[in-house]
This record gives structure tokens, sequence and C-alpha cells, in this order.
């Protein structure tokens, strides 16, 4: 176990994924100021109504956008390993934790979910009319790159973190992408029904 500088956040940062943050907080400014003059992560885990959650990633800073006077900066960060909070420790300013790794099941992921899941997703991507890149052919983790490419919310991406299997979370992803083409589709048929009545009305 190691020892991590925790960033508490209403986000959840998938492996891989890359997130713009605004650093203002004074003691979070010194965490991030310790993790670019050390060149060393930190971790960034969901803060929501049920507290701080066991299961976060964690963040190197990709990018600093810009510095201000007042020491507030604008970054990009990128996920990395995720981990487990096992205790909480004290003594600094910010968050701090002993994190051990999450480890991925050895379980085969079937071919046919990885191909079933990109093309949930290239039809999604053709029905909102995004220009969001596809990920790459045989990229390792797909689960996770698809799901940082969608806005699924913050509740499935935390469920998907803590997923300890690509091939279970390829099926949760399946799923979302289903139910996201779905939600696409009502609002684009209620907005054409809406179109049509109100041309019925002007008549």
């Amino acid at each position: 176990m190691t020892e991590l500088g925790l960033f508490p956040l209403g986000l959840v940062l998938l492996p891989g994924e890359r997130v713009p943050l605004h650093v203002f907080e004074p003691r979070y400014k010194e965490l991030i100021g310790e993790c670019l003059e050390q060149e060393r992560p930190f971790g960034i885990v969901l803060s929501d109504d049920s507290g701080l959650h066991d299961v976060g990633t964690e963040a190197s800073v990709a990018e600093v956008l810009e510095r201000f006077d007042d020491g507030r900066l604008n970054i990009v960060v990128e996920g990395g390993e995720r981990f487990r909070v096992v205790e909480m420790t004290s003594g600094r300013s910010f968050h701090t934790g002993e994190v051990e790794g999450v480890e991925d099941d050895d379980v085969p992921v079937d071919e046919q979910d990885a191909e079933r899941a990109m093309a949930l997703f290239r039809e999604l991507r053709e029905l909102v009319g995004s220009d969001v890149d596809e990920p790459e052919s045989g990229v390792p983790l797909l689960s996770f790159a698809l799901a940082s490419r969608v806005d699924f919310g913050v509740d499935p991406k935390q469920r998907l973190l803590e997923l300890t299997s690509e091939a279970d979370r390829l099926t949760f992803v399946i799923e979302l992408l289903e139910n996201a083409l779905a939600a696409v589709r009502r609002e684009q048929a209620r907005r054409e029904q809406a179109s049509q009545n109100g041309n019925l009305r002007s008549q």
C-alpha cells in the first residue's frame, strides 16, 4: 500500500480519460503544486451525498493550461490506474489515504460484445451528429475508452470503475449505449411530433 493525496470531486475519472480541472482551493493548489514539482500522481475520488467513495483513479497532470497570479490553475488531468482507499490518513491540509491497486479478474472478453459495443457507439455518434473520435482497434480496456467518450452520468461511471471484469464492464456499457440510443430516438420523435403539431395548429 502507498499513501496518496486525494482530490474529492463530483466527477468520475476513468483510466485513460482526460478532463479539465479548475483548481482554486488553497489545499488543492498545494496538492497539485506538489504533484507537478515531484512529477507524481494524485487520486481523484467521487464525493457525493453518500460521502467519499472507496474506489478512485490515479490522475496525472497532462497539461497546465493557465496559471493565475493567486495560484489558481487550469489543468488537464489523465486517468491512470484504479485504486481502493483502505484507510484515510491525516497530517496534511488536503485529504490523504493508504491505497491499494484494483486488479481485474482474468475473465476473457467475448469478441462479439466488443464488436457490439463499437457498433452501438458508432450508431449513437452518428445519431447525435458528434465528431468525437472513435477508440483505436484493439484498445485493451474498450469499456473505459467508450465510457469516457459518452456522458453516461456519474453513477454509471462509478459503477464501471468498481467492476473488476472487462467482460462485465462491456456488458454494462452495451446496456448504457442501448439506453442512450433509445433516449435520443424518443427525444427526436418527440421533437418531430411537436413540430408537426405546431404546423397543424398554424394552419
